[in-house]
């Protein structure tokens, strides 16, 4: 970005009324939110072994460093008076867009990951070994980097082409493969694992399937919207509903407000669903923190 553009840049929305503070506000809590509780999910896989030598706690590590950068990203796009486009002057080079794919593709890879080891146990653990998952995970990370690089040093027309066709494919796999996926997954956990003997290595698959379907649910339901109403959908939908939606900025775009709402709700689902991180959390994240500022608070002068 130029230093002329970002020395024109103001508040997304002028504070001048008790809805624009309260805009402002949850943009704030928001960003916030998304880089705390990410924060607090990464630390707690990396501070547990046991939790480190499972396959889906690295995809857990992936969408988690994803979203943080979103949360820090939001301190931009969401409270300053920015439009991300390709040729906008107030863009990201394509790195806020970035971090959305790179959640979209680890949240993918967790899921077809749980349906193999799921569906062909034994082949799973010959094939997956942490090692190997590692390289998935930097192999899509290094070829996000690797798009983004070639559309940067091209010309915008390239850049809308790169982008316009990687839309395409992630509208075909969102709905191809994740939806059915989820199907799957879903019958796979409600009839096939229950035909198994009762068991701690049955209960753990159960969840984390369970875990899975829940979160790419609720990636779904936040992420269509935009996607649908990209180039070519946005046109369909005007035509069918007379008019369409114009957005001044990110900030106040509902479309781009809630696929960032996504990044505060995928770690509470990994909390929530997930015993073993949540105890983790507990003992060796939060509680010794809250200690640690009990015990500074008590002892600092008054």
């Amino acid at each position: 970005m130029r230093n002329s553009s970002l020395q024109g840049l103001s508040l997304a929305l002028p504070l001048t009324s008790f809805g624009n503070v309260l805009m402002f506000l949850f943009s704030v809590s928001l960003a916030s939110s998304i880089i705390f509780l990410n924060m607090s999910v990464f630390v707690s896989i990396l501070l547990n072994r046991a939790l480190r030598s499972e396959n889906r706690f690295m995809y857990m590590l992936s969408t988690c460093f994803s979203d943080i950068c979103t949360g820090v990203s939001y301190y931009y796009v969401g409270l300053l008076d920015v439009k991300d486009g390709i040729d906008s002057p107030t863009r990201t080079y394509l790195m806020v867009p970035l971090f959305r794919v790179m959640t979209y593709t680890a949240i993918l890879a967790a899921q077809a990951d749980r349906y193999h080891a799921v569906a062909s146990p034994f082949r799973y653990s010959r094939r997956m070994t942490r090692n190997r998952t590692v390289v998935v995970i930097c192999a899509y990370w290094l070829f996000g980097f690797l798009l983004v690089a070639v559309s940067n040093l091209g010309s915008v027309d390239v850049a809308r082409q790169i982008w316009g066709f990687g839309l395409l494919l992630s509208n075909i796999f969102t709905v191809t493969i994740m939806i059915g996926l989820n199907i799957r997954l879903f019958i796979i956990a409600r009839f096939q694992l229950e035909k198994e003997p009762p068991s701690v290595e049955r209960d753990t698959k159960r969840s984390s399937v369970y875990l899975i379907l829940v979160v790419v649910m609720f990636f779904l339901v936040t992420m269509l919207p935009i996607l649908c109403h990209y180039r070519r959908w946005r046109c369909v939908i005007c035509i069918f509903s007379g008019s369409c939606f114009h957005s001044k900025n990110d900030a106040t775009d509902p479309l781009h407000i809630l696929p960032t709402m996504n990044g505060a709700l995928t770690p509470i689902l990994y909390i929530c669903g997930c015993s073993p991180l949540r105890a983790t959390l507990l003992t060796k994240v939060w509680r010794p923190c809250c200690r640690r500022r009990l015990v500074s608070w008590m002892t600092r002068p008054h």
